[in-house]
């Protein structure tokens, strides 16, 4: 067999010689990074996607290439721990991206790609407002409802900014489209800048990118899901934001001791039963709700206070946009789970949201929402 091995590693070389399909290229110097992985990867609209990973030298030099996008420009990341950089791809671009350890999310620079140039401007930007956002959160002598008005203000300024500056000048940009579709993250968690099934000025926002990328882009995926959030927008914004589940009440059942078995952003099951021991707070929410991103912060404070003592968050979404619901709850600590049939609404006897259930340490349901006497704190702490 060995006499053949040159030959298989010629046919190797020759068949990789053959690959012609297009490619951009990413590369530069991320300086101070010696002997630290540095990760390509690709945000797609299901999740990160890993593309390929280099461990750098003293030189800090790096290059990759990847398929080049063919339907849309595609986003990328350059990821070392937590420390990122996003830029755009499309076509056979050639990108130069120059940073520094520890702060390359901020010190770094890119040629190459437009639309990269100005996503880097808008990061620089997204980060600001967040660290003014976390000032006010934590300072102690504003009174709570002086820091909401502040906060507000930030982020009505950085949206009008991000509206005239980056998004109605080109639509049909990568940029565009990264601007419109950012989170913003504080003490609370992660939520949508500009958020059209809550906000009917907001649609306006996302239907002007949703337009220009049908012109442009019309099959491409991304198309299609910012078109769908902002027609779902528009629906949901011309209607009262409280959603009512039609259950059929052949189907309700008093609710003692039933399981649920449903599936997270990473199509695990997780199942209610695994939970015995802990006291449990069964949420049924959807996310697009208008009032989902104060109780999202509420449920935090109260995971962060009690998680300790064996509390945990079992919350079932009932969005019909699963990208939504991903996004939404991929940074929140607790069980996040996602509900397609309504069983389980139908089990527990839920008819509308947001509903929520206590169990105690034996896995028996003790407190319903509807008929709750007393706060949900006060009644998690008797359970504890």
């Amino acid at each position: 067999m060995k006499k053949f091995l040159p030959f298989i590693a010629l046919g190797a070389m020759i068949m990789a010689s053959c690959d012609n399909t297009p490619k951009f290229q990413v590369e530069g110097t991320i300086t101070d990074a010696q002997d630290s992985m540095l990760y390509l990867e690709q945000s797609t609209l299901d999740g990160i996607k890993a593309l390929d990973s280099v461990k750098l030298s003293s030189s800090g030099d790096f290059s990759f290439k990847a398929a080049a996008p063919t339907e849309s420009p595609e986003f990328y990341t350059l990821r070392i721990g937590r420390h990122i950089i996003n830029f755009s791809a499309d076509s056979i671009d050639h990108i130069t991206i120059s940073a520094k350890l520890p702060n390359m999310e901020s010190a770094y620079t890119v040629e190459g790609n437009e639309s990269s140039i100005k996503i880097r401007e808008i990061a620089l930007l997204q980060q600001d407002v967040q660290k003014k956002i976390i000032a006010v959160e934590k300072n102690e002598s504003m009174y709570p409802g002086d820091q909401v008005d502040s906060i507000n203000s930030i982020l009505e300024n950085y949206k009008e900014k991000m509206k005239n500056d980056f998004i109605y000048q080109d639509p049909t940009s990568a940029s565009a489209y990264f601007a419109v579709c950012q989170s913003i993250t504080d003490l609370g968690g992660t939520f949508m800048l500009f958020n059209p099934l809550t906000n009917r000025a907001d649609v306006k926002i996302y239907a002007a990118v949703a337009t220009a990328w049908d012109a442009t882009y019309h099959d491409a995926p991304r198309t299609q899901q910012i078109c769908n959030m902002a027609i779902k927008g528009m629906d949901n914004t011309a209607q009262p934001q409280q959603k009512v589940l039609e259950v059929d009440e052949a189907k309700v059942s008093e609710s003692g001791n039933i399981d649920i078995n449903l599936p997270d952003i990473n199509s695990k099951l997780r199942s209610i039963r695994e939970l015995k021991g802990k006291v449990v707070l069964i949420d049924f929410t959807v996310y697009a709700a208008q009032e989902s991103a104060e109780r999202t912060r509420m449920m935090r404070s109260l995971y962060e206070k009690y998680k300790s003592q064996g509390f945990e968050i079992y919350q079932i979404s009932l969005d019909d946009d699963v990208h939504y619901w991903k996004f939404s709850c991929d940074k929140l600590p607790w069980v996040c789970v996602h509900e397609t049939d309504g069983t389980s609404t139908s089990v527990y006897g839920v008819n509308s949201l947001p509903t929520f259930f206590l169990l105690n340490r034996d896995n028996e349901i003790v407190v319903r929402s509807d008929f709750m006497e007393g706060s949900l704190e006060s009644n998690i702490e008797k359970l504890l």
